[in-house]
């Protein structure tokens, strides 16, 4: 079924597209939009069934945690720091969460992560070779 994707592993960031757009769509402010830029995210996910556990590793030692289960509302935190609540869905193998200022989805495709971030239009692409 759909809805069991492996997104399990560990990636590397690619390369991204519209990043300059976007972070200035949902407000970010200047030394994060440098920090975010270019910059070597390792993603970390931790998969069981419809429980996920999603940790970006910035270099410098920062890392940013997402716990979350399918269809159940869980504490989230923004690219920026921000936190709120969200439910993630799972639509067509993909994960689905809406932020309070963009939509966010993350697949599997051709071995890679791709995540999405759309905001009033402008949509990010962000692109993670599998390390592990």
């Amino acid at each position: 079924p759909k809805g069991t994707m492996a997104f399990a592993g560990k990636y590397e960031f690619e390369g991204d597209e519209n990043y300059d757009a976007f972070v200035q769509k949902i407000g970010l402010s200047s030394d994060k939009v440098e920090m975010g830029r270019n910059c070597k995210i390792v993603t970390e996910v931790v998969q069981n069934g419809n429980d996920f556990t999603w940790t970006q590793h910035f270099p410098g030692g920062r890392t940013t945690t997402n716990s979350f289960t399918v269809d159940k509302e869980a504490d989230m935190e923004t690219m920026g720091g921000k936190k709120f609540k969200a439910t993630v869905k799972m639509e067509d193998g993909k994960l689905v969460a809406d932020f309070p200022n963009y939509r966010h989805t993350a697949e599997i495709s051709g071995g890679k992560l791709v995540e999405i971030s759309t905001s009033s239009g402008v949509v990010y692409k962000r692109t993670s070779k599998k390390i592990a």
